[in-house]
């Protein structure tokens, strides 16, 4: 990691216990900061954590980001935050879309209040790629996007509109990351709105058939998760004025169609298991909500704030199976 990032900061992390935040928190405590999590564990799962319980610099604060009260217990003192609390998925939201809002869109106007009233210095925060919508342009470039085709792309697009708002009226810097499909260690490959890169994992070393929503060929620019914890340290510690109170892809920058992705994964998993090789995929109707295509340009996040990811796509991919065959 660059000497650039920060050092001896309170930082809160929002769903600490989550996929995305743990690795954070991770991140940060190897940076030699003081860590504050909050989360319900609503979806965020206990072990993702408890590694860090001990650790004299880490503070886990079991509470939700629909009650102030607990916003407001977890940002005191906290120089900065990082919030990745939400409830993610596209079909999660179209089945339940008042919860998906209460927690998505109250949640994160507590905690943008919250912030403010602690005097955070910087807020930046998990959006989605899910808010370019039905925009047919590719690559995504921040500035042009559609209409959203799920309640969770509302949800995300809102918080970018009040993170703007809390800048103009109340001076509140923030940073909105909007995040590609990310994947990697400790994303959980169970529960009905799993991802897909974990649940085909799971499923192929079960030799199960994954199911593929379309005939394949609909595409995504997957991110691996430390190329998203780049961003994120980058975000937080950036001297760049310009940089800050933007919107940004966290990505690749590489497309990769469903059907390359199942090839990918028997060739990786079969390194394990030879017969995963044999395993068929099963082609079932298009998801509601889903967009066909997903490919980010990294351009301004390059110019901005310094961002190079590491790791491609295939190269993520070798070390989350390799991750998941060693922990579970």
């Amino acid at each position: 990691m660059k000497n650039t990032y920060i050092k001896n900061k309170i930082v809160l992390v929002t769903g600490g216990a989550g996929f995305i935040g743990s690795n954070l928190c991770d991140a940060l405590l190897q940076l030699d900061n003081h860590v504050v999590c909050l989360d319900n564990f609503a979806t965020g799962k206990p072990k993702n954590i408890e590694h860090l319980l001990n650790h004299p610099k880490f503070t886990l604060i079991v509470g939700d980001i629909r009650n102030l009260s607990d916003c407001e217990k977890a940002v005191q003192g906290v120089d900065f935050v990082l919030h990745q609390a939400a409830l993610g998925s596209v079909p999660r939201s179209i089945a339940d879309p008042i919860t998906s809002n209460a927690v998505n869109v109250s949640g994160f106007l507590n905690m943008l209040v919250a912030s403010r009233d602690a005097g955070v210095k910087r807020f930046v925060y998990a959006a989605s790629s899910s808010t370019y919508g039905d925009s047919e342009s590719l690559p995504k470039v921040e500035n042009i996007i559609g209409n959203p085709l799920s309640p969770y792309a509302i949800t995300k697009y809102v918080n970018e509109l009040y993170a703007n708002n809390f800048k103009r009226t109340y001076g509140l810097d923030t940073v909105g990351l909007r995040y590609f499909n990310v994947f990697g260690r400790k994303q959980d490959p169970n529960g009905a709105y799993a991802a897909v890169i974990p649940k085909f994992v799971m499923q192929f070393m079960k030799h199960e058939s994954p199911v593929i929503n379309g005939d394949g060929e609909y595409s995504r620019d997957f991110t691996y998760i430390e190329n998203v914890v780049q961003m994120n340290l980058l975000a937080l510690s950036t001297d760049n004025e310009l940089a800050l109170n933007q919107i940004y892809n966290v990505a690749y920058g590489e497309r990769t169609t469903l059907n390359d992705l199942v090839n990918l994964l028997k060739k990786e998993l079969g390194e394990y298991d030879d017969r995963i090789k044999q395993v068929e995929v099963v082609y079932g109707p298009n998801r509601k909500g889903d967009v066909p295509h997903s490919l980010a340009s990294i351009d301004k996040a390059k110019n901005l704030l310094g961002y190079q990811p590491e790791f491609s796509m295939a190269q993520g991919l070798h070390e989350a199976v390799k991750w998941y065959y060693e922990n579970l």
